[in-house]
This record gives C-alpha cells, structure tokens and sequence, in this order.
C-alpha cells in the first residue's frame, strides 16, 4: 500500500512544497495537488515535479469543463514529461456551482464527459489523429460547427508515457460504475473500508464485469486523518476526531441543494439516516456548529486511523482488504514528517 497526500489549495503553497519535499524522504510516495477555484494546480504541480525527485505528483482534481479533452492530454503529457513519468491525472465533474458560476459553462453529462475525455487522453498519448464522436464531446467539430476547417491532429511530441494513470473522483451510480470499467483508478470520499460495498459494491461489481482486460485491476485511493500515539485515550481520540466534524458537516450539510446532495445520500447509505437529515436542516438554517456535533462519532472513528500502534495497525489492515492501494493522509500533530515515518514502519 503507499502512502498519498492532498495539499491544500488555501494554504501556503511554498511552505507546502518544503513539507513535501520533507515527506518524500520519510516515505510519502504521491502528492495530490487539488484546484477547485483557486490558482490553477497545474503550474504548482510543475514547480513540485522541479522540486522533488521521488514522488508521485497527481491531480487532485482537474475538472473536465475548464480544459478541452485534448488540453487535458496535453497538460498531462506535459506534467508527465517534466516530471520524469511521475504524473497521476485525478479527473472529475466538480459542481454546477463551479462550473457554471466560475468558468461560465453548462454542467452538462458530467459521466459521459468524463469517459469521454478518458478515451481521448488514451488517444493522445498513443500519438493516434484524434477522431473521436462521445455523447458529450466530438473531435474535431462536427459538420454545421465551427468553421469547417477542423483536421484531425496527433500529439507533435512523443510522450514519456502512453499509458499516464487516470484516477476518476466519482460518487454515486453510474459515475461509480463507468469509473470501475473505464479508469486506472478510483477517488471516493467518505470511504469506510468495512461497509463500502453497502455504497458502491453493486456498481463496482457492474463495472470490473464490463473492464478491458488489457487494463490493470482498479487501484484506490482513500483515508483520512492519522494519529498514532501509545497513550491514545478514548478523550483524546474524541478531541482530534472532532477536528474532522466541520468538514464533514460542509459536504453532508451544505454542498448541493436539499435534494441533490450526493454526500448525503453516501451518508444515509452507510446508515445514518436520521443524522445525515439533521446534519443538512442545521447547516442549510444556519447552524453550522450543530450540524458539526450532529455528525456520528461511529462515521468518523470508521473513516480516520486514529489510536495505537495497534489499533491503526488494525484499521490498516481494513483498508488493505478493501483494496485500496493508496493510503490518502491527513497527518495529525506538528511533525507529519514524524508520522508518515511511523506509518510506514506499521505498513512494513
């Protein structure tokens, strides 16, 4: 299993970079490197692949409505190529709130975009003329658009790769579904490695069935906060999983309308029913601090490392079975340095 971690995309990018470059050598294997309105993370993961030598550096994630497929591929192919074949391309749909009010496009078939810019990167990266008719994208325009004057073009240079891994950030049904058929790997949130299945197995199930057999078994990527202390309480393990609590109250609470909240459907999946509907009535009124406490201690305990040595050793053994191939951390205390060291003894 390696070890990845998401930086933060408010944070102090260049201090950020120092801690990677901290963490690479005590272990960490993969630094996603998020966007959402925020400076773009393709520049920041060209200054990371300058700066580093080891690790992975991922996308995480790209939006596949502010670039074309084909810019996609290129930016990958570039970022794979200044960074010795160190590149992951996360992609995903973000929201309509992002898209439509940021970049001032529709949010139309976020799953049939993403396939579709799946198979035109693969394309690209192949050196293949990019002929391609999707359900969400077409390339070059077809006739009665545009000019008329579209050729179909291949990549002028020759990637490092042709084979650049491609992590899908989906949540729910066909997304999920189309994710385990068409990706090299997988980004869920909320992930608790013992009742998964009770969200996504059936469409995991329906789309390995339908996989490529030329590709490789679905990599995951999923965790959460690690804390690892000999002494851990069960007050001290409360006081740091509550740290997780706003966060969590944000996403089953507040993103999304009412109705389409796809995190709190996950939630009511795993089986908090009654505390996902009070979760979202706090924070749509207001109260965001209650919505923060009405979040299940048991969820948080599920989806986070947090004990001793052996209790996280445990929880780690959890995530292995599930298949998750990459541990995603968020290290606790004022030496992450120290924790991933210690991590990875326990993964050893």
């Amino acid at each position: 299993m390696k070890l990845s971690m998401m930086i933060s995309y408010s944070g102090d990018f260049h201090a950020d970079v120092d801690r990677v470059v901290d963490l690479e050598s005590a272990g960490l294997d993969l630094v996603w490197v998020p966007e959402a309105y925020s400076f773009d993370a393709v520049s920041q993961m060209g200054y990371l692949a300058a700066k580093t030598s080891t690790i992975t550096i991922g996308s995480g994630i790209l939006n596949v409505y502010s670039r074309t497929a084909s810019c996609m591929a290129q930016t990958a192919a570039g970022l794979d190529y200044v960074s010795d074949g160190r590149f992951v391309l996360g992609l995903g749909a973000s929201g309509p709130q992002v898209i439509e009010g940021f970049h001032g496009v529709p949010y139309e078939q976020p799953m049939a975009r993403i396939r579709d810019y799946i198979n035109i990167c693969r394309m690209v990266w192949r050196r293949e003329p990019v002929v391609y008719e999707g359900s969400a994208v077409s390339v070059p325009l077809p006739e009665g658009y545009g000019t008329g004057l579209g050729k179909a073009l291949k990549l002028i240079n020759h990637p490092v790769r042709s084979d650049i891994p491609i992590f899908w950030a989906s949540l729910m049904g066909l997304s999920v579904k189309a994710t385990a058929r068409y990706a090299d790997g997988w980004l869920p949130i909320f992930f608790d490695p013992e009742k998964f299945h009770t969200v996504w197995g059936d469409d995991l199930k329906a789309g390995t069935a339908d996989r490529d057999p030329a590709l490789p078994p679905l990599q995951i990527s999923a965790g959460g906060m690690v804390a690892i202390d000999e002494s851990m309480t069960p007050e001290k393990r409360s006081a740091i999983l509550d740290a997780a609590r706003p966060n969590v109250a944000l996403y089953v609470g507040g993103m999304g309308a009412r109705d389409k909240n796809f995190y709190n459907t996950i939630c009511q999946k795993y089986g908090y029913v009654d505390e996902a509907i009070r979760i979202q009535d706090l924070y749509l009124s207001g109260d965001k601090a209650g919505a923060a406490q009405a979040v299940p201690a048991e969820m948080l305990e599920r989806t986070n490392l947090v004990g001793t040595p052996g209790e996280v050793r445990e929880r780690l053994a959890a995530y292995r079975e599930a298949g998750v191939s990459h541990l995603s951390i968020t290290p606790v205390g004022d030496d992450p340095v120290r924790v991933v060291e210690r991590l990875r003894t326990l993964l050893d």
